[in-house]
């Protein structure tokens, strides 16, 4: 697992352009600083509007998550917050001009590259993790997202589309910051091609091409690249559920295994696990020492001091 004692965040503003994956409008996106104890906040630049990176201010998980405050939305949020959390950033400022996160080459790569090009800058307050004591569960049928006590960040899960190229894969990695840049960030997202007729019906993937998401058809990959990892699907699936446990509001340390999760399965999870105080702690670490508090605190109450 990644242990820094202090909060970080990114060094100076970087953009980066695109277009949204459902909407198909362009957007431009920029990552800026922010102050400690800020947590990750969403600008929508257009509207002047900031939501912040919560669970509770999430509005819609088909096919991809979204947060909302009042009539100000911003779609597809996960990918972004997935290289946020990955690359041990805190506190960060995620500004667009417009209602969706640019898809770019549909992983968290690229969003990868804006930290390394921005830089990280330690911050003088010290982390805050939210530790899990006792194990959480949501089922949905044969869908299931289970969270319990760890060492570390791990994150397992099991991939099954009833398809002959997406049948019981599997990937498990130990966060950290060099795993997530090496094993996870890379692996983009992907559809069948039996669905893409159903979700332009219904508004979605305007913006989807095979330079940004993997498309199958009954039998075959249609990219002509083919795939960046044997199991790049089970690996997506991962960066998902770390940008969705984002929403946590700070970096997790617990064992995160999912069998056929999803956005709304994962946000559920977040909701159980937030709801619960006995079965988790929020620990703030001393900056200066590297030494915990482990006053047992919940969300949303006074921050430690």
């Amino acid at each position: 697992m990644m242990t820094y004692w202090n909060q970080r965040t990114v060094a100076k503003r970087v953009s980066c352009t695109g277009v949204g994956l459902h909407s198909g409008r362009p957007a431009t996106l920029t990552l800026a600083p922010a102050s400690a104890d800020s947590g990750i906040t969403f600008v929508r630049m257009d509207l002047g509007v900031e939501i912040p990176a919560k669970n509770d201010l999430v509005v819609d998980t088909m096919l991809s998550t979204s947060v909302a405050l009042g009539n100000a939305r911003i779609s597809t949020v996960e990918h972004v917050l997935a290289a946020l959390s990955g690359m041990g950033i805190d506190n960060c400022r995620v500004e667009v001009d417009g209602p969706e996160i640019p898809i770019v080459d549909g992983s968290a790569a690229p969003f990868v590259c804006l930290i390394q090009e921005a830089g990280v800058q330690q911050q003088r307050a010290g982390r805050r993790y939210l530790v899990v004591d006792q194990a959480v569960e949501i089922r949905d049928g044969d869908k299931l997202a289970r969270l319990e006590p760890a060492d570390g960040f791990v994150v397992d899960f099991t991939a099954d589309f009833d398809h002959p190229l997406v049948t019981n894969q599997s990937f498990r990695v130990a966060l950290s910051d060099r795993a997530f840049e090496r094993e996870v960030a890379r692996a983009r997202t992907f559809c069948f091609r039996r669905d893409i007729e159903r979700m332009q019906a219904a508004g979605l993937a305007k913006g989807g091409s095979l330079d940004n998401a993997i498309v199958i058809d009954e039998f075959s990959i249609l990219n002509p690249e083919g795939l960046r990892f044997p199991d790049e699907f089970a690996r997506h699936k991962v960066l998902d559920a770390i940008g969705d446990l984002a929403l946590l509001g700070m970096p997790v340390v617990g064992a995160l295994t999912a069998v056929k999760s999803g956005h709304a399965l994962n946000q559920a999870l977040v909701r159980k696990v937030l709801a619960d105080p006995a079965c988790h702690r929020v620990v703030r670490v001393t900056a200066e020492s590297g030494v915990p508090e482990r006053r047992p605190v919940t969300l949303g109450l006074p921050e430690i001091a």
